[in-house]
């Protein structure tokens, strides 16, 4: 064999070493490389026996907001989390998402338990499970305490209510995407009449049970956004009604609408408090059925990926909470 021949032979060899290099040069740590879902073990006590899933742009800065997004039922942290578009806007905005995970051995459905006495008292259950979560999150990232909120999709949005019930001083705001006010199920003796029928309840009787998952506690409370597809025959529209009543009360405010206008083309309305500052807001999302609005597209208001409970409404539900929150 010549000298022509052997380099020739080796000419594989040195192709596939400059390959190795480059790929460990592109996975050492501290290179720019695309963040991911990373789940978190060892988060607190943990009495709810939920799974915690997180997500942390890269190069992200002390002080940033954190958002909790709870999944609906039949769907995981991860897909909830990119379908949603809150995984893509933490990434445009800057700020981290904390993505609690239901188990199967909790609910054969992998629904948060938003129905369950046990799992939606403050300091017990599933609600205790994601309180721990946000604060090891906050203090894992040096968050900015004042700025967390909580959202999620049916009986993820049922979990938010519980959680700004519950724990109102760690949430400054919560999103419910066709879920139900806190204490329904209680109210209504079951689950499911709250669901498809509602709960009998006036808008004191529904604050009540929110004052009263807090002893005590003065305020601030939490503001609320809701969205309800009109044509949701799982989570009722008399439910975006009975979360209006339920914190409008909490916050004191009439329920009378300061603003009454429609985006993309959707009813939406506004409730004031004294100072002018919105408490409450509602997106009536004309003829959808169950599920969380997306826009899917690169248009600057678009997020989202459509899927199963994940419509394309022309309208990213998370864009408008992240607005409404001051995220972007």
């Amino acid at each position: 064999m010549t000298d022509t021949d052997t380099r020739a032979a080796r000419r594989p060899l040195h192709l596939a070493a400059l390959l190795f290099a480059l790929l460990a040069t592109l996975l050492t740590p501290g290179r720019a490389e695309a963040a991911s879902l990373q789940e978190v073990a060892g988060f607190g006590t943990n009495p709810g026996a939920l799974r915690m899933f997180r997500y942390v742009p890269d190069g992200l800065p002390v002080g940033r907001p954190v958002v909790v997004a709870l999944h609906g039922c039949t769907q995981n942290a991860s897909g909830y989390g990119t379908g949603s578009g809150w995984l893509q806007l933490a990434d445009r905005w800057g700020f981290s998402v904390v993505l609690p995970q239901q188990q199967t051995a909790n609910n054969a459905s992998s629904c948060f338990d938003w129905f369950q006495s046990g799992d939606i008292e403050r300091g017990r259950g599933e609600a205790a499970s994601v309180a721990q979560m946000v604060d090891r999150q906050l203090a894992d990232v040096s968050g900015n305490a004042s700025r967390v909120y909580v959202t999620g999709l049916s009986a993820g949005g049922g979990m938010s209510a519980v959680m700004m019930a519950a724990y109102p001083e760690k949430f400054a705001g919560g999103g419910v995407v066709a879920g139900l006010p806190y204490g329904c199920a209680q109210a209504a003796g079951s689950p499911y009449v709250c669901m498809y029928v509602g709960a009998t309840q006036t808008p004191r009787q529904w604050g009540d049970r929110v004052r009263a998952a807090r002893p005590g506690y003065g305020g601030p409370w939490p503001t609320l956004t809701v969205f309800q597809g009109t044509a949701d025959h799982t989570v009722k529209p008399v439910n975006m009604t009975d979360l209006t009543g339920q914190w409008t009360d909490v916050h004191g405010v009439d329920r009378t609408a300061d603003v009454s206008d429609t985006v993309a083309g959707y009813p939406h309305q506004v409730f004031q408090d004294a100072g002018g500052h919105p408490v409450v807001e509602t997106y009536s999302v004309t003829g959808m059925g169950h599920g969380q609005p997306v826009d899917p597209g690169s248009g600057s208001e678009q997020c989202g990926t459509a899927g199963a409970y994940l419509l394309d409404v022309n309208l990213c539900a998370a864009y408008r909470l992240g607005r409404a929150w001051g995220l972007g």
